[in-house]
């Protein structure tokens, strides 16, 4: 039953990471499009960063808590390159997305390459999860009985 629940709840949280990352890249074209400007497109992304951190790390404890070791080990480096993103921040940016430099150095495309992967990658991994998580709930396989009545055997 737990393992259930944990492929349950990885299933919604990469979901909503999923959905996270269609909204960063929507930012981010729209701020390419110049219907945004760069403080508000930086403001908008960066305040998703820690949530994304939290959920990634989330993932990864529950399966290390249902001693599933593959799909913890799969999910640590995704989880470490998020982290590792968050802790390269020069001192002195608002955050991982800062307005003066998002122009800069092709930090636009590098953004949106970053996004485009994680979506793959989340989509990828959901259903993995929903698959997983059919697989644990006909674990016991509840549609066969010893003898059915209602079934004429040839």
């Amino acid at each position: 039953m737990w393992d259930i629940l944990i492929y349950a709840f990885s299933m919604i949280m990469t979901g909503s990471l999923l959905f996270l990352m269609v909204y960063s890249i929507i930012t981010l074209s729209d701020l390419e499009c110049d219907y945004l400007n760069a403080q508000e497109c930086c403001s908008r992304l960066n305040f998703w960063v820690r949530p994304k951190i939290v959920a990634q790390t989330i993932i990864v404890v529950g399966f290390l808590t249902d001693f599933n070791w593959w799909l913890a080990l799969i999910n640590v480096p995704a989880a470490a390159w998020v982290i590792y993103e968050f802790v390269k921040v020069p001192k002195g940016n608002t955050g991982l997305f800062d307005p003066t430099e998002i122009h800069h150095r092709g930090q636009l495309k590098k953004h949106m390459r970053n996004f485009v992967i994680f979506t793959g990658w989340y989509l990828i991994t959901f259903f993995f999860y929903l698959y997983f998580m059919i697989l644990a709930i006909l674990k016991g396989n509840p549609l066969e009985t010893e003898a059915p009545q209602h079934v004429n055997k040839f």
